[in-house]
């Protein structure tokens, strides 16, 4: 038997290995857990592939990348207009995610970009009209708003948008003092109501007892004897009893003959 040349086989397999070399890297690729590798075979879509090994054929198939993770993007801050009119600057954070990675590529060119543009004007047209008290006080009402609205809309892209959250609303310096001031008057409000009412169940209290006193006289003596003993307890040098009318009542009387 011939015995192959050990230089011939050398030149054989070096260009093999060389070639090996450049093919594999592109006919094999990993994905994974949380990614899916939409592949298109001579431009035409053949679907989405993974987890896991991908085989492709060189030269044929191409795959693009895509994350099925939950994806933040910060909302530039806007300028926008309420409906009473006040200028207020507002940003915000949208979470989305791909559910369907075929649509995200092929429906849409940068479903990144779009989907910002959109919250974008979304974000105006909806602060837009609310007024200042809402954007306030009724934040989780807007921001579920904000949620279905741009969900509406990137949903035929494939992307799902599971929280919108308007995370800071800069209002005038005007305005502040104005709400300043509005509160401070709101305080004031309250404190003369609860002691316009503090004294008026004071009253109410004095006419009871009063009632009372009048249906049993006695009792006013015996109160009158408790504010003497409180006054001897005191270290004064000069003290004054007070007189009840009622006991120089007798003395007023004419005698009956």
């Amino acid at each position: 038997m011939e015995i192959p040349n050990p230089g011939n086989l050398l030149a054989w397999l070096v260009p093999v290995a060389v070639l090996a070399a450049m093919i594999l890297p592109n006919a094999v690729r990993i994905l994974r857990e949380y990614e899916r590798g939409v592949v298109f075979r001579l431009g035409k879509l053949i679907g989405a592939k993974g987890p896991g090994l991908v085989f492709l054929i060189p030269m044929v198939d191409r795959m693009v990348r895509m994350d099925l993770r939950v994806i933040t993007i910060n909302v530039a801050k806007q300028e926008v207009m309420t409906r009473d009119n006040v200028p207020v600057t507002v940003d915000a954070v949208i979470y989305f995610m791909i559910i369907d990675s075929e649509a995200a590529v092929v429906k849409v060119e940068n479903y990144l970009q779009a989907t910002s543009l959109i919250a974008q004007t979304t974000l105006r047209s909806v602060l837009g009209q609310s007024e200042l008290d809402e954007l306030l006080a009724k934040r989780d009402k807007i921001n579920a708003t904000l949620q279905e609205i741009i969900d509406r809309h990137t949903s035929p892209w494939g992307v799902k948008v599971t929280a919108v959250e308007v995370r800071d609303v800069v209002l005038p310096d005007t305005m502040k003092r104005a709400m300043a001031r509005q509160a401070e008057t709101e305080r004031e409000r309250r404190a003369k109501v609860i002691n316009a009412e503090g004294e008026f169940q004071a009253a109410e209290k004095l006419c009871q007892a009063a009632e009372m006193i009048a249906r049993q006289p006695i009792a006013l003596q015996l109160r009158y004897l408790q504010t003497i003993n409180e006054i001897s307890g005191d270290r004064n040098t000069t003290t004054i009893f007070p007189l009840p009318i009622d006991f120089l009542t007798p003395f007023f009387k004419k005698p009956t003959s």
